[in-house]
């Protein structure tokens, strides 16, 4: 079948004002199956020269496809231009089959299936088997009753399939790279780059966090094979960056030092940055040097929070005296430290933002991102919060990056506080002398882009917010505006099932394929 897999272009701050974008890694995961399976593939990325739905939709049209397939990585805040370019495509071909998947949809069926009557089913979870099995189906007529992890109409009325099995083996479907011209891909100041997961899910359990369900359980891809696909688009591709997508890859030391050691072996020159928690970096010390030879630049550690009595609420785990040791460490060994302040979790007042801006400072991270606590329906967060009210009804600005929780303070007066943390921040001397005469010329260029991006982004959010008319005093409720919670249904996949233990014997002898176990 000619199946065109569509990237929506996204309104975010992060899609629309640097001039990199990254490849859209979750379709070309779902491409590299269907192109296996004989399928004719196309993906066009909208974030590409594409001015609206109605032009995105002729491009679409213009392949005469028998299915589209649409996502987006900014699942919540993407979802309404999904919407609309795929209503767009079904007035101009009534007769294209619209499937949508991601973390959005997969929890939203039911809305989605009642007020989009042209998405025609949803791949719930993973794609990577579920997608090439629902098009099979759909390709020979077949009931989609017999299709695992998809949602549709039955009868006029939105039905889900059991859930499709967690893929145990993430190296057993390949990501069709040959999708996109890799040239036409950046980061970190025009690095020809890519987005890659070594891992997927988390062990932890951060009651705020909408991924961890999503992928049910943690698990990496095998570290050599991992190693050997990046040193691959490095030399095949003259790919320069990769960014990992992970939640939290370092979670197995075992594993992670594998793979560390595998890409050194590799000798290619390729800079890597990401995300992890502090307590894996205090947990690692003592192997931190083969991070910088691997390759890592910069680690955002997602520390939400600087209160104590919050961070226990969350469940985050980890502690402020680990995330100080952790930005330490990480200098010590060259490697730039971007801590995340989430504000919104509870009713801050002044005293609590003074309070977390001095505890920022004495962490002395290398970089700071702030953001805003955003509930999503299928986390615990969420029922806890569900009695609030939100001050944000255009679904778009759900991105983390936007105030949606009425909080004690004026929108006006957090946004301040906000944005003024950011400049204390990154402009304190410390900080100006590490962009500016860091003995590294490679930190020193990466602190130099960031602050470059930084800057422009510092200034369209106070814009934004001026501009933005969608805000509303007397907002409703969370649990009014999305519905009731479904934290039950928070795991989107089903485990496989267990396979009995070897004997010791044979144990012993078995070569480490990369589980999770480490």
């Amino acid at each position: 079948m000619k199946i065109v897999l569509v990237n929506v272009p996204h309104p975010a701050i992060g899609s629309r004002i640097p001039d990199d974008h990254l490849p859209p890694l979750g379709l070309l995961a779902i491409g590299g199956p269907l192109i296996d399976a004989g399928h004719d593939v196309t993906l066009i990325d909208g974030e590409f020269d594409t001015p609206g739905s109605e032009a995105l939709a002729l491009r679409i049209c213009g392949h005469v496809p028998d299915i589209v397939m649409f996502g987006h990585s900014g699942s919540t805040s993407g979802h309404p231009i999904i919407c609309a370019a795929a209503a767009a495509v079904a007035r101009l071909d009534p007769a294209i089959r619209i499937v949508y998947g991601g973390v959005y949809p997969s929890y939203h069926w039911r809305d989605v299936l009642a007020r989009e009557p042209h998405v025609a089913a949803i791949v719930r979870g993973e794609g990577e088997v579920t997608a090439p099995a629902l098009v099979a189906a759909l390709e020979r007529d077949e009931p989609l009753e017999r299709v695992r992890g998809i949602a549709f109409r039955k009868e006029g009325r939105p039905f889900a399939t059991p859930p499709a099995e967690m893929i145990a083996d993430l190296d057993a479907c390949r990501i069709g790279w040959e999708l996109i011209d890799h040239r036409r891909y950046s980061y970190w100041g025009g690095r020809r780059a890519v987005l890659l997961q070594f891992s997927r899910g988390c062990p932890h359990p951060c009651t705020y966090c909408g991924q961890r369900g999503f992928w049910t359980r943690w698990r990496h891809r095998d570290p050599v094979v991992f190693a050997r696909e990046i040193a691959r688009l490095h030399r095949e591709h003259g790919v320069e960056f990769i960014n990992l997508a992970d939640e939290n890859p370092t979670s197995s030391r075992k594993a992670w030092k594998a793979f560390l050691e595998a890409l050194i072996a590799e000798n290619v020159p390729v800079q890597i940055a990401g995300s992890t928690r502090a307590d894996d970096i205090v947990r690692d010390a003592d192997i931190l040097h083969l991070y910088k030879r691997a390759g890592i630049v910069r680690w955002l550690l997602g520390m939400e929070n600087t209160d104590e009595a919050t961070l226990n609420a969350i469940r985050k785990g980890g502690s402020t005296t680990t995330d100080r040791q952790a930005i330490n460490l990480l200098r010590r060994h060259g490697i730039i430290s971007m801590a995340t302040w989430v504000v919104g979790f509870g009713e801050e007042t002044h005293t609590d933002l003074w309070r977390g801006l001095r505890q920022i400072l004495t962490y002395d991270p290398d970089q700071i991102q702030l953001l805003y606590a955003t509930p999503h329906r299928w986390t615990p967060y969420f029922r806890d919060v569900a009695k609030r009210r939100i001050i944000q009804t255009d679904r778009t600005k759900w991105d983390y990056k936007h105030q949606v929780l009425e909080t004690r303070l004026s929108p006006a007066v957090l946004l301040a506080w906000v944005k003024a943390i950011e400049v204390l921040v990154q402009t304190r001397p410390k900080a100006l002398a590490r962009i500016l005469l860091h003995p590294d010329p490679q930190i020193r260029e990466a602190m130099r882009w960031y602050t470059k991006m930084g800057r422009r982004v510092w200034f369209h959010e106070i814009v934004d917010f001026v501009r933005q008319a969608a805000r509303t005093r007397n907002g409703p409720s969370l649990e009014a505006f999305w519905g009731a919670p479904q934290d039950a249904e928070e795991n989107a996949l089903a485990l496989p099932p267990r396979r009995p233990r070897a004997p010791a014997s044979l144990s012993a002898r078995t070569s480490y394929t990369g589980s999770a176990s480490g």
